[in-house]
């Protein structure tokens, strides 16, 4: 605040609206924005691909997993792979929104992706799979979220989101190891 009250930050309302009328076909985009969007878009497209590959391994996973307790760990497998869906939408909209066009083709997707699809195996090869799947995601998400820091608040607000999610995930993997090896792997 100033001293005569007024917030010398803000932008006044007309200005804002002369801006608002110009360059309208930029959609979302407001000369505001403080990010390079090709990088942004660039960046988002290995988020939309990771997910993707997140959606095909949990999947596989669900409809493959045999033993004792594989329904209840088929059931896991598809709440994630749904979960999965939904950030790779959420980063594909996003692409949209900065103007670009989110890559869902199959060519060459795992190379677009940070994760591998995996190969199967039994359930604790499958649980093991995931959980290294999600602990590189945290990783390479939290390195996202500094790169976006206050640059583009949205895309970093999201993949805050996506990291929260991919958190519990992994906590879920480390779970049902525990569960099915019997000793934990986490120290207190």
């Amino acid at each position: 605040m100033s001293e005569t009250g007024e917030n010398t930050f803000l932008t006044d309302v007309q200005t804002l609206r002369e801006r608002a009328k110009k360059a309208i076909e930029k959609g979302a985009l407001t000369p505001a924005y403080q990010g390079n969007v090709q990088t942004a878009i660039d960046l988002l497209q290995t988020v939309v691909a990771t997910e993707l590959v997140c959606v095909l391994r949990y999947t596989m996973h669900s409809i493959s997993v045999t033993g004792i307790t594989s329904e209840s760990v088929a059931s896991e497998f598809a709440t994630h792979a749904k979960e999965e869906r939904a950030h790779m939408m959420w980063a594909a909209d996003r692409i949209d929104q900065l103007g670009g066009v989110p890559n869902l083709s199959p060519e060459g997707l795992a190379t677009r992706s940070a994760t591998e699809y995996g190969d199967g195996g039994n359930l604790v090869e499958m649980v093991r799979q995931n959980l290294v799947a999600e602990r590189l995601v945290i990783e390479h998400y939290r390195e996202l979220i500094r790169y976006f820091a206050d640059h583009d608040p949205t895309t970093r607000i999201m993949l805050e989101k996506i990291l929260a999610e991919e958190e519990e995930h992994a906590t879920d993997m480390h779970d049902l190891l525990v569960a099915h090896e019997g000793r934990p792997f986490l120290q207190s």
